[in-house]
């Protein structure tokens, strides 16, 4: 991914690191961009032998976390696959998120979409997505796929809540792309654009994405108040000034929902109550 990670890490290196920290950096090389490779061409990138390449593929395949394919490739393998479906099932924000998404997207406004969205070092990644009734196009932010953090409400509202000093090298890093993004030239103004998000409680922003939608996303927390992710809803473009409003804060009360769940306080309690937001 390159740069720093949200706590301050830097990426991930072969040399001088553990074998674990080696192993990943391998699984690292897997993209979309790039989704097979040689033991050759892996080892040419990461600046280690063949034959340690070698061993490292063969572990990785022992695993299941690499399969080999025609041409001397490999690609990711099937462990991937299990373990996908045990975040399906296990992950405490998604459990806790699920019938609270299904109770919103029940009255929303025609072509609207759920998102349930989680922090990933510099990115932020769908993990669910509810579409509601009606036709509609894509949206972006997909189960996996990695999305900016300074554009659009869902990644914003996250961003609004990292820590300052985090914050300081991520605005280091994308200095040039923030002020397009509508957050500031400057660090105090970055900061300041961050501080108005995070005491409004929720952010909404029109066609940052995806053209001809509106983005509404509230922060979720952690017991200690660390931002996880974020909840939101992406609106038609011709949705009301006054929907929006109700949607925002029904929004909240989903977040707020979700939390308790996660923190066990209310494993029983129903989600937002059913409100009818939209025609």
């Amino acid at each position: 991914m390159g740069g720093y990670a949200l706590d301050g890490s830097q990426p991930t290196s072969l040399r001088g690191d553990s074998s674990g920290d080696r192993l990943l950096a391998v699984l690292g090389l897997f993209t979309l961009d790039r989704p097979g490779w040689t033991v050759e061409a892996a080892a040419e990138a990461l600046s280690v032998s063949p034959a340690t390449t070698y061993r490292y593929f063969k572990r990785l395949t022992r695993a299941g976390l690499l399969s080999p394919v025609s041409g001397a490739n490999y690609v990711l393998g099937p462990a991937i696959i299990q373990m996908d479906r045990q975040i399906q099932i296990c992950d405490p924000m998604l459990n806790a998120a699920r019938q609270v998404m299904h109770n919103l997207i029940q009255n929303a406004v025609e072509r609207s979409t759920i998102l349930l969205c989680q922090l990933f070092h510099d990115r932020v990644m769908c993990v669910h997505q509810v579409m509601g009734r009606g036709p509609q196009e894509p949206v972006s932010y997909e189960r996996g796929r990695l999305m900016p953090l300074f554009r659009g409400a869902t990644s914003k509202i996250i961003l609004a809540h990292v820590p300052t000093r985090t914050l300081r090298l991520f605005f280091a890093q994308h200095e040039r792309d923030i002020p397009s993004a509508g957050l500031g030239e400057s660090w105090d103004a970055f900061r300041s654009a961050l501080t108005a998000l995070r005491r409004a409680g929720y952010c909404v922003s029109r066609g940052e994405i995806d053209a001809g939608r509106i983005g509404v996303a509230a922060p979720i927390f952690g017991r200690d108040r660390g931002v996880l992710g974020s909840l939101s809803f992406v609106l038609p473009s011709d949705t009301p000034d006054e929907q929006i409003a109700d949607i925002a804060s029904l929004t909240v009360a989903g977040a707020r929902t979700i939390e308790r769940t996660i923190h066990g306080s209310s494993l029983n309690q129903p989600g937002p109550a059913r409100i009818k937001i939209g025609r």
